[in-house]
């Protein structure tokens, strides 16, 4: 094989790659010098800088406010404690925490008493006031009571059994119509109440404890249910009760009419035939409600048992022994006075010869 030189620089031609890289040897080392004096440069001016754009620029002084010393306290001034405030003493400081508990929260302003509750007083009636109750369904309401017994006007106290959770207007309503209407009528009876028979009061329920009814007034605590009033001689004024007098039973249904917006009784449906219910319900136009029929008194029947004899009936011997003789004196009388009746014998029927049957 035969080698010259212009067949291996055709060949082997390298003096491209040679000269790159000498260009780039040339460029970093034009780049560290450039860099250099850019650093040196900051330390020093440049000679050829006429606008000062490559010098370094001095900070600007810190200028010093002058801030005016406060006046000497006068002479006549009281000299501070140096011992802190006793109310002082107890606060923790700000810096250090302190051992003392936190305080409390404030408590939020007592809640002012309605017109209600500020006339029905110890004199009128127990009924102590009750937190309000929020229920389900709108049930409950604000300014309740819990109506225990009723002061009568001489000092009595009517209980109400069991006591009855009811609106502040209901309540005094109630002890209104306890004092004004019944206690005359039970003093027309010669004797005085003693306690009111309360069957039901506020429960959160629909109209007669119907699933999906409308909410009733005893959910809103706006109804009482009575079902008799008891007097002080052990009777009792049942108001439903048929057996009691149709006149007493009349009166106590003019006064529950005359103050209550909804009245319902026996004829109004067959859940109020055993009581008597009472509300305050609004409506429009001031729309009330009275049904309540005050039945006959039922018709009295014969005891089963004979009654007993009295201590100063005569002796049944005795007694039998007159009536014994009047009865035999009328059985004489009565054959006497029947007619004589002769026996007549009876008509001999004609004998009739026997006869054969023909076949």
């Amino acid at each position: 094989m035969n080698f010259s030189l212009p067949d291996f620089r055709r060949k082997w031609s390298c003096r491209g790659y040679m000269s790159a890289g000498a260009a780039m040897v040339t460029v970093a080392l034009g780049l560290s010098l450039v860099l250099t004096e850019q650093a040196e440069a900051r330390k020093y001016a440049a000679p050829f800088d006429i606008f000062g754009l490559g010098t370094p620029r001095p900070r600007a002084r810190v200028h010093s406010v002058r801030i005016p010393l406060p006046r000497p306290r006068p002479e006549e001034a009281p000299k501070a404690s140096d011992e802190a405030p006793p109310e002082a003493e107890g606060k923790p400081s700000p810096d250090k925490p302190g051992d003392t508990k936190p305080a409390e929260a404030a408590r939020p302003p007592e809640k002012q008493l309605s017109a209600c509750r500020l006339a029905l007083t110890e004199e009128i009636a127990i009924a102590p006031s009750i937190p309000d109750i929020r229920g389900p369904g709108a049930c409950g309401g604000g300014d309740l009571v819990r109506l225990e017994a009723i002061v009568l006007p001489d000092k009595r106290k009517v209980t109400v059994k069991p006591a009855a959770i009811l609106r502040c207007t209901m309540a005094s309503a109630i002890a209104d119509w306890v004092r004004k209407d019944m206690v005359p009528l039970a003093a027309s009876l010669g004797t005085t109440i003693s306690d009111l028979d309360n069957f039901d009061s506020f429960e959160c329920r629909g109209r007669n404890r119907i699933v999906g009814a409308m909410l009733s007034e005893h959910g809103k605590a706006n109804a009482l249910d009575v079902r008799a009033i008891k007097l002080a001689n052990g009777q009792s004024i049942g108001l439903t009760d048929r057996s009691m007098s149709r006149d007493v039973r009349e009166r106590v249904l003019h006064s529950v009419c005359a103050r209550f917006s909804t009245v319902l009784g026996p004829g109004s449906d067959w859940y109020h035939e055993d009581h008597i219910h009472l509300d305050l319900a609004q409506r429009r136009n001031d729309y009330r409600i009275c049904q309540w029929n005050v039945w006959d008194p039922l018709p009295q029947v014969a005891p089963l048992l004979p009654a007993e004899r009295p201590e100063e009936a005569p002796p049944r011997e005795v007694a039998a022994k007159p009536e014994a003789k009047e009865g035999a004196d009328d059985e004489a009388a009565e054959k006497s006075s029947r007619p004589v009746e002769k026996s007549t014998p009876e008509k001999a029927q004609p004998h009739k010869p026997a006869t054969k049957k023909r076949r």
